[in-house]
């Protein structure tokens, strides 16, 4: 059976928000094929007892040593099979729709080489870091000299976060943090 989304979750220390996050995972997938990577970098707080208790299905990694996080995400990848890999930090929420708009999106866009969601606040607002434009020192100068807050929605000074799009609109962006 093919798998439709690969997810790689990197955790240190953060038990709590990891279970959180696979618990929004198990009430998004649907009918997708998944299958999960949660890579602990030599975590103290019990994550990896509780992955092992309360999801025993995903494939933990445990590192003997915190590696940092490339090189634990490139450890899962190594090993990922699905058709899509979405890298997902562990403090993340995703919707119940997530997971099925990402991959229909990816289907019907064959060219795409990467998407990203929209990020949203835990008070509802959007993280206006979720997008950025290309770094130039133009878009330095306007972000460092505040222009950038003064005229957001001015393509020429709003590039910093791209401020000038409508966050409820697919957009083509430069770069992007991720959750």
């Amino acid at each position: 059976m093919a798998i439709d989304i690969s997810i790689v979750i990197v955790n240190y220390n953060v038990k709590a928000f990891l279970e959180q996050c696979l618990m929004a995972i198990e009430q998004a997938k649907h009918s997708l094929k998944i299958e999960i990577f949660v890579v602990d970098n030599s975590s103290v707080d019990g994550s990896q007892a509780m992955v092992k208790k309360g999801f025993p299905y995903v494939h933990l990694i445990e590192n003997k040593e915190n590696i940092g996080f490339s090189k634990a995400n490139n450890q899962a990848l190594r090993l990922a099979k699905g058709k899509y890999v979405l890298i997902l930090n562990p403090d993340t929420l995703i919707q119940e729709d997530t997971l099925t708009i990402l991959k229909d999106f990816l289907d019907k866009h064959p060219k795409t080489g990467a998407v990203g969601c929209k990020l949203i606040n835990p008070d509802g607002s959007f993280q206006a870091g979720s997008r950025r434009g290309f770094p130039t020192p133009w878009v330095a100068f306007t972000r460092i000299s505040g222009l950038s807050k003064i005229f957001p929605r001015i393509r020429l000074f709003g590039q910093y976060n791209m401020t000038y799009l409508s966050p409820d609109t697919e957009s083509e962006v430069k770069g992007r943090i991720q959750a």
